[in-house]
């Protein structure tokens, strides 16, 4: 199972509790790989100049991830805010080859104009759908799906997944990408995988958000095994 995280410098732990959190979850085989901006400029697979509004450093480089894979299988994308509490190899027994990419489809409008470290919060359509991808690599309709692309196209073309009809859009239950701030256990399930959408406790000012103990209990086991 090839899984993605994306990585920001300024997240670097959530990176590793997110990676931390889906390797105790699993006994399969899992290799994940983390999107670097830093390399992926110096191997000139990353050409965009910056983009004020992106709120981080994998908001474009997610999308490279069937050309990573070089168009082959089934591989996940999700944002480095997440943590695991369930066997992602659950999440891969959803895959279906009828879809081009499978996502949680969130009807999502949040309250807050301000996200993580003061980035702004945008607003758009089918928000939160490219944080945790299911890419079925291989299918015709994401060939386009290249640097070429990547490079060129809006942020609004990319993260509505716009190269793609609406039935080649599958759809993943929200417990797989639990928005922390949005959704609630007593009417809307079980959280697999959490996603602290607004910012996690890594950002002092969000480290009494909703789940920040689970958070904080990962980062703990994580520092004691990787200090000792």
């Amino acid at each position: 199972m090839n899984i993605y995280v994306g990585y920001d410098s300024r997240e670097s732990s959530a990176y590793d509790v997110c990676k931390y959190s889906l390797e105790q979850n699993t006994t399969h085989d899992i290799k994940i790989t983390p999107l670097m901006l830093t390399q992926l400029r110096q191997a000139g697979t990353y050409t965009r100049p910056h983009d004020v509004k992106s709120s981080t450093e994998f908001t474009f480089s997610r999308f490279l991830v069937p050309y990573l894979q070089q168009h082959t299988g089934w591989a996940m994308f999700c944002d480095c805010d997440f943590v695991w509490l369930d066997d992602v190899s659950k999440l891969f027994k959803c895959c279906d080859d009828r879809y081009a990419v499978m996502v949680v489809k969130h009807d999502y409008t949040p309250k807050e104009t301000v996200k993580m470290d003061g980035v702004t919060q945008e607003q758009y359509p089918r928000k939160n759908w490219s944080s945790m991808v299911l890419w079925n690599c291989d299918h015709q309709a994401n060939q386009c799906v290249t640097p070429d692309l990547v490079n060129s196209q809006t942020g609004m073309f990319l993260h509505r997944f716009m190269w793609l009809e609406d039935h080649q859009i599958g759809e993943i239950s929200h417990e797989w990408n639990w928005l922390t701030d949005w959704y609630d256990e007593s009417t809307d399930g079980t959280p697999r995988a959490l996603h602290f959408t607004l910012g996690g406790p890594w950002f002092e000012q969000h480290k009494h958000n909703k789940y920040s103990e689970v958070w904080n209990e990962y980062h703990h086991r994580y520092t004691q095994e990787n200090n000792s």
